[in-house]
């Protein structure tokens, strides 16, 4: 058996014994290492780990968590639905649309997709519900619309994949436009056949000073995608440092404006943040060493040279990362996928000369789309625990929402432009 397929074969077993991400992945990198570097000190293999999590873009992962901590907390999603409301409630299907639209939006805020299904699915979904939407169509619709949230920036997903294949996180978060905004048009249209089928009842429509209203209210939290995309782009700061002015706002609005966070709550929020990134960080210096061990161990050049991609064209290329991402996160965390998955592929990309951000786009739309669909995406276990529902009663409505994710996927490698055509304007 080759070590490739030995540490393959212990992460398989330690994970079907239940033991949780970090241990399976340590474990096939202290395989790898004692097998291919027997005459080495173990000290290398712990070096290899902290270099893992020491770049400097890292300290945007913690800020960002911490940022959309506080405001799933406060009211900031609450004024984001009211907003949306008064401008599509009234259209066929305006509940849904209006799901998706505000993940949209709040994914611009926390760029977590399941601190999105936490803050817009549970406080919408009694109203859909009311409104004569299918409980199964609404759990679907609030667990895949926070994809959205993976693809508009900041998106944790994008930085982790910078970091490790060297790509600008500018660059990355500004072609993640395209893909988020083609998504949630999908939706939309899909959400309107649904309603007009389903002879779901329009609300009535709201007056414009009632919208003004609405987008008064909604003008703080708007100020998040202003000041990551506007700062990041208008040159005043780096993605890192927007991460850092994003929790200054986020205490700033929830603590002093809306008062809807007590300053006494901050620790137990910024502890909760602190136990995420732990993990998070032991899973990306794991998972820094564990990339390690296979390149000295030629398991790219190995699992390649069987799926014969070698010399192949770039369509084929990227139709085979999106496969491989998108099995490995129905199954595994999608930080662990990106981290496991990205060196693996990055010889082959880089002879074909494909552009990094393309690739870094479709795999962080493969890890969004994993991350909803069964039988382990992580959104799924977040929406049950949420919403309180069965298993099989979470996941009945997702079939059409992953075939129009199914089609932006197509679309994207058919049409790169849809992701890089911003980041030509910004960046070219």
């Amino acid at each position: 058996m080759s070590i490739g397929a030995a540490m393959l074969t212990l992460m398989i077993v330690l994970l079907l014994l239940g033991f949780p991400m970090m241990i399976p992945l340590l474990g096939a990198t202290m395989l790898g290492f004692f097998v291919y570097f027997a005459g080495m000190q173990p000290n290398i293999m712990i070096q290899q780990m902290i270099g893992g999590v020491t770049p400097a873009a890292l300290v945007a992962v913690p800020m960002f968590i911490f940022a959309a901590d506080i405001v799933t907390k406060g009211y900031s999603a609450d004024r984001l639905i009211d907003m949306v409301m008064r401008f599509v409630g009234h259209v066929r299907g305006g509940l849904a649309i209006t799901t998706a639209v505000t993940c949209t939006l709040f994914g611009a805020v926390s760029g977590s997709t399941q601190a999105t299904v936490v803050a817009i699915g549970g406080p919408l979904r009694p109203k859909m519900l009311k409104a004569g939407y299918g409980d199964s169509f609404t759990m679907a619709l609030a667990i895949n619309a926070s994809d959205i949230a993976f693809l508009i920036p900041p998106s944790i997903g994008m930085i982790i994949y910078g970091v490790i294949s060297g790509t600008s996180i500018a660059e990355l978060f500004i072609a993640g436009l395209g893909p988020g905004i083609l998504i949630l048009i999908l939706f939309s249209a899909y959400c309107y056949i649904y309603a007009r089928r389903a002879g779901i009842e329009v609300l009535e429509k709201s007056s414009w000073m009632d919208r003004l209203r609405g987008v008064r209210g909604a003008l703080w939290p708007l100020g998040f995608p202003v000041i990551i995309i506007g700062g990041i782009y208008g040159g005043i700061f780096s993605p890192t440092e927007a991460a850092s002015v994003s929790v200054m706002y986020a205490l700033i609005l929830e603590l002093l404006i809306f008062r809807s966070v007590r300053i006494s709550e901050v620790p137990a929020i910024a502890l909760s943040t602190g136990l995420i990134t732990a993990v998070v960080f032991i899973l990306v210096g794991a998972g820094n060493a564990f990339s390690w061990v296979l390149s000295f161990a030629q398991v790219p050049q190995e699992i390649l040279g069987g799926l014969g991609l070698a010399g192949a064209e770039p369509v084929w290329i990227l139709i085979a990362i999106s496969v491989a991402f998108f099995i490995g996160c129905m199954f595994v965390d999608p930080i662990v996928v990106i981290l496991v998955l990205t060196p693996i592929f990055a010889p082959i990309v880089a002879d074909a000369g494909i552009d990094p951000v393309l690739v870094g786009t479709l795999i962080t739309l493969q890890v969004a789309i994993g991350s909803a669909t069964p039988p382990f995406g992580c959104d799924i276990f977040t929406a049950i625990a949420i919403f309180r529902r069965p298993y099989f009663d979470v996941i009945r409505g997702t079939p059409p929402f992953f075939l129009l994710l199914l089609l932006t996927t197509v679309l994207l490698i058919a049409f790169p432009q849809i992701a890089l055509f911003l980041r030509d304007m910004a960046f070219r």
